[in-house]
């Protein structure tokens, strides 16, 4: 990244990719880096024993830590609590039984070497071979079996991991890299903000960073060079700048600037009960997208007309007996009643096989990739006692206020079939049982995040009651990006002519379908989408409680006629650049 190098004694101002908006003041926390230096020696044939118990001990210690993290990660807000939890789940898996654990065994018990040992040269093989793949999606995860490595030599060597809970109230932390489980353990009332030397805008730092409201810019060159704890610092999360010892003028140039954002943020509370109209007169529905019951509250408070995206995950995660009927339906009853008669969209269970810890441990084996797995509703179909437990306690909750019914991962009308059928023996088992269930039944939607849902489009549109359009799913499958991947983030485009025409087809099919279709993507929480959804004939849209007032804002601002015509020269544009370029300058004038 370039460096900006000032004159003597006036602070040093470095540049960086801003990855999550916002100005942070304060006092720099340094994070020291620098390698754990590993031990290597020879065992003795009456050591091994002792050592791969030492091992075992380690994995244990491993899995319990990132057992809490996962559960500190529950109070997360937005997409941050699901983003960190399948990660933290991916950790989990690599410190039981795997391919990482069974090797360091191997190593021990043949090569005589210590387990500090054993867990270098075993990462150091397995990073080999996904490098020699050539495979973006393995790629990525080199660095989560690295980061799973670092943990389990740390125990090995009783080395304490330094949490970031003793910080004083404001501290910016600059460290040469932030990995999201460090991410997860900030505390955004003690954090202002962070800068690193490393990272990318799409990896899973940045998302963590941006759900928390956290500002920060990553990529920084030379941000370690001469630093000291104490230094005054500014991260500028907007323009991807970090400041070291500012001068005087430029302090107060980003307090003012800083003072403005809070004020925008102010008046953006006074739109919380006004409606989503634009300015001829259209109405456009904002919902929530719901991860916990916790954050039922932060939706009604910015507005959420209801909730259009329930990830009901969090019923399955860190846990070792699967929930059953009656608490799965006591939980989305809470939900349904809160919501107060608007309607509540829950989405089926969206995880993998191996996302289940304890009932379905080592059923499946471990997929090569799991987002093109056994997963959603393919899991659900493979295991109907899964599906069936959660389909009963929807329809019971459904007597208590509207409520749809959302399919994940949907391929096929005949998927859409199998579910319906499922669901009517459900409710027929039930009404035989005399318990009350909704009547009618409620909606059966679709997710379309994968090309092959948005290109049969046309024929889902007859086998589903409405669509939800998952665009970051979409997105990446479309273009086989791995957005958390630093190596190819940046290619991950929701700008794509072939994205945008894959959108176009979907909500074509639904309108001529005459059933409702709205978008729950990060684009539908983000204003600069906004004109271009809206023009493409979407009514309703579904984000992160906090996006509800800025896409708000935007809509009361927009003349639908305009952003329709807009969106017409858009999707008659073959370059990415272009379309950006096109929407861009309609945001501004508009």
């Amino acid at each position: 990244m370039k460096t900006d190098v000032p004159a003597a004694g006036q602070g040093r101002s470095l540049r960086g990719l801003g990855v999550s908006p916002g100005i942070a003041i304060g006092p720099a926390h340094v994070v020291e880096s620098g390698a754990i230096r590993v031990p290597e020696y020879t065992l003795a044939a009456d050591q091994v024993e002792a050592e791969a118990a030492r091992f075992a001990d380690a994995c244990g210690k491993a899995r319990r830590q990132i057992r809490k993290l996962k559960a500190k990660a529950l109070v997360l807000p937005g997409s941050a609590s699901e983003e960190i939890g399948f990660l933290l789940d991916a950790h989990l898996a690599m410190v039981t039984n795997s391919r990482l654990t069974r090797g360091v065994e191997r190593r021990i018990q043949q090569e005589l070497i210590n387990a500090e040992a054993a867990v270098q040269a075993e990462i150091a093989t397995i990073a080999q071979t996904f490098a020699s793949m050539e495979d973006s999606y393995l790629a990525g995860r080199i660095a989560d079996v690295r980061e799973v490595g670092r943990r389990l030599i740390r125990n090995l060597m009783r080395h304490e991991y330094q949490a970031f809970s003793m910080l004083n109230p404001g501290s910016v932390i600059l460290a040469e890299e932030l990995t999201p489980a460090d991410t997860a353990l900030l505390d955004p009332r003690r954090v202002a903000g962070f800068a690193t030397v490393l990272g990318g805008a799409e990896g899973h730092t940045a998302i963590m960073a941006r759900s928390l409201g956290i500002p920060a810019v990553l990529g920084v060159g030379g941000l370690l060079s001469g630093l000291k704890n104490g230094i005054t610092v500014v991260v500028d999360g907007v323009q991807g700048r970090v400041i070291i010892d500012p001068t005087p003028e430029v302090l107060e140039d980003y307090r003012q600037r800083r003072a403005e954002r809070e004020r925008e943020r102010e008046q953006l509370k006074g739109l919380r009960k006004l409606p989503a109209v634009t300015r001829d007169n259209t109405a456009v529905a904002l919902q929530a997208n719901l991860e916990l019951p916790r954050d039922l509250d932060h939706a009604l408070e910015n507005g959420a007309q209801g909730i259009g995206l329930l990830r009901t995950e969090f019923l399955f995660m860190n846990r070792d007996q699967l929930p059953d009927e009656d608490e799965q339906y006591t939980v989305l009853r809470s939900i349904v009643e809160g919501m107060g008669g608007r309607t509540v969209t829950a989405r089926t269970m969206d995880v993998g096989g191996e996302k289940l810890a304890g009932w379905m441990a080592g059923r499946y084996g471990e997929p090569a990739n799991p987002a093109l797995g056994l997963r959603a509703v393919r899991l659900g179909l493979r295991e109907p006692k899964l599906l069936e437990t959660q389909l009963a306690a929807m329809l019971r909750a459904g007597v208590h206020g509207p409520l749809r019914i959302l399919l994940p991962m949907i391929c096929s009308v005949a998927e859409v079939q199998r579910v319906r059928e499922m669901m009517g023996q459900v409710a027929r088992r039930l009404r035989r049982r005399g318990v009350p269930i909704a009547d009618p039944l409620p909606p059966v939607g679709v997710m379309v995040e994968v090309p092959g849902a948005a290109l049969s489009a046309d024929a889902l549109a007859y086998a589903a009651d409405f669509f939800s359009i998952g665009t970051n799913d979409l997105t990446q499958y479309t273009l086989a990006i791995d957005r958390g991947d630093e190596q190819v983030a940046s290619l991950y485009d929701p700008l794509h002519p072939a994205v945008l025409r894959l959108i176009q087809f979907t909500i074509e099919a639904a309108l001529r379908a005459r059933i409702p279709v709205s978008v729950c993507g990060e684009i539908a929480g983000d204003s600069r989408y906004t004109a271009l959804l809206l023009g493409l004939g979407v009514r309703d849209l579904s984000m992160v409680p906090p996006a509800i007032p800025l896409v708000k804002r935007r809509i009361r601002k927009l003349d639908l006629q305009e952003a329709t015509r807009r969106a017409r020269v858009i999707m008659d544009q073959s370059d990415s650049g272009r379309i950006a370029a096109l929407l861009d300058d309609f945001n501004t004038v508009d």
